[in-house]
């Protein structure tokens, strides 16, 4: 979902249209206030991004922007930056702070909408990083300890005899991580934390 933080209306419009020529679900919101009161529920699992003006009524983009990253949100829902005020120490700032991209009005709508996909690949790509840590934080320690010895290729009598456990417990085990971490092999478990 594209999310259009802009107190203009046309602004707003004119970038839904160009969204959706992409085939890009977007919505608007006429100021920070409505787009903030939005976010303190979950978001779309499938990707985000924020097409955020700086200047606006009441709180500005910058400050918008804070917000998402105190909230440790800034990978998870990558912010692009538009103005037609902008100024160089700005943008360079925003950037080194965890911005996407910064553009200044008018811009180029095909390279904004590039820069919007790709920010959407990423947001997706951070969404399924923030899964695979929240199951592997499922995991008992010992699972944990299993785990670590599947990952380097150790067989289950290996991992039974260096953790001295039984074969079965080694089994039960690998049971419930495969389960938790929502894999059926081995290899697929490797692929999913490479």
């Amino acid at each position: 979902m594209l999310h259009i933080v802009d107190d203009e209306e046309v602004v707003r419009d004119s970038l839904s249209w160009l969204a959706a020529s992409r085939g890009i679900a977007a919505r608007g919101y006429a100021d920070a206030s409505q787009f903030l009161a939005r976010m303190a529920g979950d978001f779309d699992a499938h990707g985000d991004c924020v097409l955020l003006d700086v200047r606006m009524p009441v709180i500005n983009g910058v400050a918008v922007f804070d917000q998402l990253v105190g909230r440790g949100l800034a990978q998870r829902l990558p912010v692009i930056f538009l103005t037609g005020h902008g100024d160089v120490p700005m943008a360079v700032d925003s950037l080194k702070r965890g911005a996407f991209d910064f553009f200044e009005k008018p811009f180029n709508d095909n390279d904004l909408m590039d820069r919007v996909e790709l920010a959407l690949a990423a947001s997706r790509q951070a969404g399924e990083l923030a899964a695979v840590h929240a199951r592997l934080a499922t995991l008992s320690t010992r699972e944990r300890e299993v785990l670590e010895l599947i990952l380097a290729g150790k067989m289950n009598k290996v991992v039974a005899d260096k953790l001295g456990i039984s074969m079965r417990t080694v089994e039960v085990h690998r049971a419930h991580i495969f389960d938790k971490m929502q894999v059926k092999t081995a290899v697929e478990l490797a692929g999913l934390l490479k």
